[in-house]
């Protein structure tokens, strides 16, 4: 966006703020808030719900643990890399059936 265009949407936007009784200061406000509140996410639905770890666990958690997942598979931020970091890779170099009959031929 070129710096005329962008001028004139701040002053657009500053005379809609001006005119439904908007300050700078409330926007900036909000703004801070939805901030912090986005950094106390914990966990994270596929759909968008959140949870920050604290109270009782959300249903649509509640319901994934029971089917059998991991609140881990649900994390963001640290935890989600410290989930990631946890799982072990499989060394295929020791791998019994390697060249045999059974690694060649595939299950029915």
């Amino acid at each position: 966006m070129d710096e005329r265009k962008r001028d004139s949407m701040i002053a657009y936007l500053r005379g809609r703020m001006a005119k439904v009784g908007i300050k700078v200061t409330d926007l900036a406000a909000a703004l801070a808030e939805e901030r912090r509140r986005q950094q106390s996410v914990r966990y994270r639905s596929p759909f968008g719900e959140t949870w920050d770890g604290n109270g009782a666990m959300p249903q649509w958690l509640a319901n994934a643990v029971s089917a059998g997942q991991s609140p881990e598979h649900f994390a963001v931020g640290k935890a989600a890399k410290q989930a990631k970091q946890e799982r072990q890779t499989v060394d295929w170099r020791n791998d019994p059936f390697a060249g045999s009959r059974l690694a060649t031929v595939s299950p029915r």
